[in-house]
């Protein structure tokens, strides 16, 4: 019961999450019932999706070095950015690349559909040692680092692949313990849901109810 209210919830966020897009939706109409259908079919194969990454990700996930988690935007692969990187460092360690293979076997074989964001995070401890500008720097160095890694190393289409870093912004635990900030290093590896923009009014121009509009 939790589960199908959970799932409600993130389709109707979906829907209405939409970049600069507001929709008001009519009862019965057929566009709205396809396009939830649409993402319902997305969330169940994340959930797939999900269960598969916690058997070939037991022993990481036991061990603390991953999390996996269905979120709003979509199914999140939180890395410990310690098990990836050195300090100060957007250079991916060897030891990390196994991690990485298991990841991307999942994303090439059973979730080609799928495109696929990484973003960066850091703690809030001020770069000193290093030639980084800023911690927003370092978080992009290493969301691109894990993007090539997957592209070039994997095979994974470029198409499918985005970076960002966010820097010290979107901490999860508090700057002020060790541990939460060991927290804050990571890297969010996101399968995102396909989810449609409807451009122009063409496609409900037949239904007089239609109370949508692109702003």
């Amino acid at each position: 019961m939790k589960n199908h209210f959970f799932k409600t919830a993130l389709i109707l966020f979906l829907i209405f999450s939409l970049a600069g897009c507001t929709f008001i939706f009519q009862k019965g109409r057929r566009s709205d019932a396809q396009r939830i259908d649409e993402l319902t079919a997305q969330l169940d194969e994340l959930s797939r999706s999900k269960s598969l990454l916690e058997q070939k990700l037991g022993r990481e996930i036991n061990d603390k070095q991953i999390k996996l988690q269905m979120m709003e935007k979509g199914l999140v692969i939180t890395v410990v950015g310690d098990l990836l990187f050195d300090s100060g460092k957007a250079k991916i360690k060897s030891e990390a690349y196994p991690l990485l293979d298991k990841v991307s076997s999942v994303l090439k074989d059973n979730m080609v559909q799928f495109n696929v964001g990484i973003e960066g995070h850091t703690d809030n401890v001020p770069i000193t040692r290093s030639n980084w500008k800023s911690n927003w720097e370092l978080s992009s160095a290493r969301a691109l680092s894990v993007v090539h890694y997957l592209a070039t190393d994997q095979g994974i289409s470029p198409e499918r692949l985005s970076a960002i870093g966010y820097g010290e912004y979107q901490p999860v635990a508090s700057n002020e313990t060790k541990d939460g900030r060991k927290q804050n290093r990571r890297v969010e590896i996101v399968i995102l849901p396909n989810v449609k923009k409807v451009k122009g009014n063409s496609a409900a121009s037949s239904e007089s109810d239609f109370e949508g509009n692109l702003k």
